[in-house]
């Protein structure tokens, strides 16, 4: 349950824009692997970075979660969850679009002194809807 909330809170995290408190998600030696959208890769601090960068063209997100598989073995784990994210970019001129992106995020979980944390998250493309034609996803 505890990796559970985990995956939950890094969603509510991104989805609010509260990029600083991906450091109580992520570990302090984490990999990020955004690449599968053409976005970053990186440890902890170069993802929080590129967060605080991207994410206002976004002005509304919504990252839901399902199929969430987890694998405990002792102070180590491994998931594969599924996300949902319908998000909503700028256009400019007051002009917005909707847009839907089904991904898999596949995870290393570690438990640390402060609880579980995520050591490496990758997301795994599965489809795009509705993107814009100058994302070329």
């Amino acid at each position: 349950m505890e990796i559970q909330d985990l995956i939950y809170r890094y969603s509510d995290i991104i989805d609010q824009k509260r990029f600083d408190e991906l450091n109580d998600v992520f570990h302090e030696d984490a990999h990020i692997d955004y690449s599968a959208f053409g976005g970053s890769v990186g440890n902890r601090e170069e993802t929080i970075d590129f967060l605080k960068k991207v994410m206002p063209m976004f002005p509304n997100t919504q990252h839901m979660n399902a199929n969430v598989q987890i694998t405990v073995d002792g102070d180590t784990g491994t998931g594969r969850v599924m996300c949902l994210n319908p998000q909503e970019i700028s256009l400019g001129d007051d002009k917005t679009q909707v847009f839907l992106l089904g991904l898999w995020y596949v995870d290393e979980y570690r438990r640390t002194e402060a609880g579980w944390r995520m050591y490496r998250r990758n997301e795994e493309k599965s489809w795009v809807f509705n993107t814009p034609d100058f994302m070329n996803l």
